[in-house]
């Protein structure tokens, strides 16, 4: 497999020196980026920036309703950008399962994927740990959506992270998508699920006491990293994305990406 770093974690570097980081981020070692925004720049532009930096642009995290206000211009730019991948990171609350409108919302995903499959690119969805609810039948929300929508529409980006949180273990949900699962998110954390986890990652803000929930460079928290890469490579993962929403332990956001890395290059992947 290959390791790419999920480029939201160098976020505020990516907005002042987009080829600089990219290229700082192929000298740590990583192979691809993972885009998440394109900070004003064409297809064109980010294309000949991965180039020059020599890093691959394996994916992008494009949201629902980005994507649903122009599904076909989006796909294009992201194809000549050179993504295999578009991922669905994040569904907000009024389009969750359960709402009115997600019935709505899996017609789109269906609508998205097949625009996806024309241009060559797979769909991707990226959970969180509120996929984990139950429905009414038993099924938990993520294994419902995956059931709605065929393969060859929607593939699996596990963050196993948020499968941890949502109380399942990493490496069997991962290896439960075997052969639905191309890419898988490596994501390290320390403490318990709490009300304002969601704080951490920019998406909603409480006051309620976070309980010691913190994101983690690889290696440096609960996570079995080891066994969730085996998983991955059992699953037929072509891609692991190390990926922290916010650095901790001191550290500044680069710091946080290499060492993930330095973390990597001393187990097998």
């Amino acid at each position: 497999m290959k390791l790419a770093l999920q480029l939201y974690s160098v976020r505020d570097e990516m907005e002042k020196d987009f080829l600089g980081t990219l290229k700082k981020v192929k000298e740590m070692g990583y192979d691809g980026g993972e885009l998440a925004g394109l900070y004003g720049k064409s297809g064109k532009e980010v294309k000949e920036m991965f180039d020059e930096a020599g890093l691959i642009p394996i994916s992008a995290h494009v949201s629902y309703q980005d994507l649903m206000s122009d599904i076909d211009g989006l796909v294009r730019t992201y194809k000549e950008i050179g993504c295999k991948y578009i991922a669905i990171p994040y569904l907000p609350e009024e389009l969750r399962y359960g709402t009115e409108k997600y019935p709505e919302i899996v017609e789109g995903i269906k609508k998205i994927g097949e625009v996806c499959k024309n241009n060559g690119i797979s769909l991707l969805y990226h959970n969180h740990d509120f996929e984990f609810e139950k429905t009414e039948n038993g099924d938990y929300v993520l294994d419902a959506l995956y059931n709605a929508i065929s393969s060859d529409l929607l593939q699996t980006e596990i963050d196993t992270c948020w499968v941890n949180v949502g109380g399942e273990n990493p490496s069997d949900y991962v290896r439960k998508y075997t052969g639905r699962a191309p890419v898988v998110h490596l994501k390290d954390f320390s403490g318990r699920k709490s009300e304002n986890m969601y704080k951490l990652i920019g998406i909603e803000s409480k006051d309620e006491k976070s309980d010691g929930f913190e994101f983690r460079p690889l290696g440096m928290g609960v996570q079995e990293i080891q066994s969730i890469v085996d998983a991955a490579k059992d699953a037929g993962a072509e891609w692991v994305v190390a990926e922290q929403d916010e650095p901790t332990l001191g550290l500044s956001r680069l710091e946080s990406a290499q060492k993930s890395i330095d973390y990597m290059k001393n187990i097998n992947y």
